[in-house]
């Protein structure tokens, strides 16, 4: 593969709710009676890439423990079109017998179902992990809406630890069966923006905060101010410096995916409360601050405008931020609008199940086509010829400060 990539998604969310009830988005969006259609839609819009998260919650029956049935049905009928998937094996849940994200026995046990999933099927060669870990924490133990349903500092500190534990341990086991493996991670790509002076404090520790998955992740030390902030609520030295080394050996097989969305960017009001600005930087911007602390190879891994009517014209937008930071020499691998179809009570973070069905996929949940899913089908056609990397970027990545990511990113491009 040696052109830009495009994608879309199957929105496959399943995190307990009100207090243990298991959403499945797959379910909700009728995924599951209408998965051959589905995967159909992807073949007609031009699309050769395919994020799609089998149901964990299900698969991992216990410890050591796993039921295939559906991935036996499914993949070999992906592959067959032509379609390469990129498998996300945790999407914001565990199965019940694992509790919740606090478990700290967890990550082992999802690194050997991870060895386990790349050893049924070789051919898969692209994961992600553990999805959006940052989010999965802010909104299981500090938001209390999923999951453990916890509302503190520590809370959050063990639930994204024990996830990035859980990508990192998960990668290597990976990695022993399929060398050539690479990780498009998926993490949000947000900023917050100062308001009033007096908020300058939070807005650091905010800002700081948005970097702690790939500082782990890549091996990049956190910040002072976070690292004292993970330090005081629970975080071991031991895992802290663990993670930081392990994810020093593994970042040569990682795309850092971003995920931006009309949220993605937030102010603080006096009392220090976040709320959105909408895209008053734009993505271009705030995914250069991501470019320039981790110098690693991109994808835009998820956007959508949560509504039918404007899905084109942010489409257009979004690839033009794509194309300009491209031009800048960032090595930007690849766009996805997600998902495929409608998604149910994101409106609401999945928070309450109400069945509200949220416009913002490229075609409704009876399969029929919104404007976006032409205008995504346009952009494929005029462009899936670009280079995966242009020019400027292979030029850009190599400087006395950064002399091997060159090599590194040539090892890490599918």
């Amino acid at each position: 593969m040696n052109t830009i990539i495009f994608a879309t998604g199957i929105e496959c969310s399943y995190p307990t709710v009100e207090g243990g009830k298991r959403r499945d988005q797959m379910a909700e969006t009728r995924h599951y009676e209408n998965w051959r259609r589905d995967l159909e839609l992807c073949v007609e819009l031009g699309l050769r890439f395919l994020r799609y998260g089998p149901p964990y919650y299900r698969m991992h029956t216990g410890p050591d423990r796993y039921d295939w049935s559906f991935t036996d049905e499914v993949l070999p009928v992906m592959r067959d079109m032509g379609l390469t998937p990129i498998i996300d094996l945790c999407h914001f849940g565990v199965p019940d017998w694992v509790g919740d994200f606090q478990n700290t026995d967890w990550p082992a046990m999802f690194a050997r179902y991870a060895g386990a999933f790349a050893q049924r099927y070789p051919w898969v060669l692209h994961y992600t992990p553990v999805n959006e870990i940052l989010v999965c924490a802010r909104f299981s133990a500090a938001d209390g809406i999923w999951n453990e349903q916890l509302k503190s500092d520590k809370a959050m500190v063990r639930a994204h630890a024990n996830q990035c534990k859980a990508t990192l341990l998960a990668m290597s086991a990976i990695l022993e069966t399929a060398p050539d493996a690479v990780f498009f991670q998926s993490e949000t790509c947000e900023v917050f923006l100062e308001e009033h002076p007096e908020t300058l404090h939070e807005i650091n520790l905010k800002n700081a905060e948005r970097f702690i998955t790939y500082d782990f992740l890549y091996g990049r030390e956190p910040s002072g101010n976070m690292t004292l902030w993970l330090l005081d609520n629970g975080l071991s030295r031991e895992d802290f410096r663990w993670m930081l080394r392990q994810g020093s050996s593994t970042a040569q097989h990682c795309v850092m995916g971003l995920d931006y969305y009309w949220g993605s960017e937030q102010r603080l009001d006096r009392n220090g409360c976040p709320y959105s600005a909408g895209p008053t930087l734009g993505w271009h911007s705030v995914a250069s601050q991501y470019w320039r602390r981790y110098r690693r190879p991109m994808m835009l891994t998820e956007t959508n405008c949560g509504h039918a009517e404007t899905g084109p014209d942010w489409l257009w937008k979004t690839w033009l931020c794509i194309e300009d930071m491209r031009r800048e020499g960032a090595p930007v691998l690849g766009f996805t609008w997600y998902s495929l179809q409608d998604q149910v009570d994101w409106d609401i973070k999945l928070e309450k199940i109400r069945g509200h069905v949220v416009d913002n996929g490229l075609f409704d949940l009876d399969r029929q086509p919104h404007p976006v899913a032409q205008a995504f089908k346009d952009l494929i056609t005029r462009y899936r010829n670009l280079p995966l990397v242009s020019a400027f970027a292979m030029g850009s990545m190599v400087g006395p400060e950064n002399e091997h990511t060159q090599i590194e990113l040539r090892s890490a491009l599918p």
